[in-house]
């Protein structure tokens, strides 16, 4: 039997929310720039050294930002409903991925490009090898003629590109949805 987790105190809990409510606000308002422990902890009402003892550091506060939607993302393609998860057809899936991911992008492209500017949090290489892993298999299914490993990274290489966040930040993101679909459907068809 696993060990249970510490119950976090209520006053803790009260605080990582309004930490996490402000530094989405500011994201939203202000862009990726904003994002300054000062301007947290006072947006949050709280204490900087609330903040560094929680989160130890901008880029941990940041991961935590990012591994929420991450870790929904995946657990949607182990064993959630098709076609994200199990029982469609690998080339639906692939589809359905990528359309969660473009909105998880769109969600939240400010975090995103904040999120590139600090050092990668030791679960960054598990989200990223997971997203390969998945749109690999996928990929080698529905398309066993292609080099399913660097296809696939190409394809995910554009979501985290720039020239997505302008889209995004643009209000292009049903264009930017749209392309990424058509890229990926590309992909998916058989030559010939």
């Amino acid at each position: 039997m696993a060990p249970e987790q510490p119950r976090e105190r209520a006053d803790a809990a009260r605080n990582r929310r309004a930490i996490l409510d402000a530094t989405r606000a500011l994201l939203a308002e202000h862009g990726a720039d904003a994002i300054t422990m000062d301007r947290v902890a006072a947006a949050a009402g709280v204490g900087k050294g609330t903040i560094f003892h929680r989160f130890g550091n901008r880029a941990g506060l940041l991961h935590e930002m990012v591994a929420a939607p991450a870790e929904e993302l995946m657990a949607a393609i182990a064993s959630g409903p098709p076609p994200l998860g199990p029982g469609a057809p690998a080339g639906e899936r692939l589809l359905a991925y990528f359309d969660a991911m473009t909105s998880m992008v769109a969600d939240s492209v400010e975090l995103m490009a904040a999120y590139r500017t600090v050092a990668p949090h030791p679960r960054t290489v598990e989200f990223h090898t997971a997203w390969d892993v998945h749109i690999t298999a996928m990929l080698h299914e529905a398309r066993p003629d292609l080099d399913a490993e660097v296809v696939g990274r190409l394809l995910l290489s554009g979501l985290g590109s720039d020239m997505a966040f302008a889209m995004v930040r643009a209000g292009e993101t049903e264009r930017l949805r749209t392309a990424v679909r058509e890229m990926v459907e590309s992909v998916l068809r058989s030559p010939g």
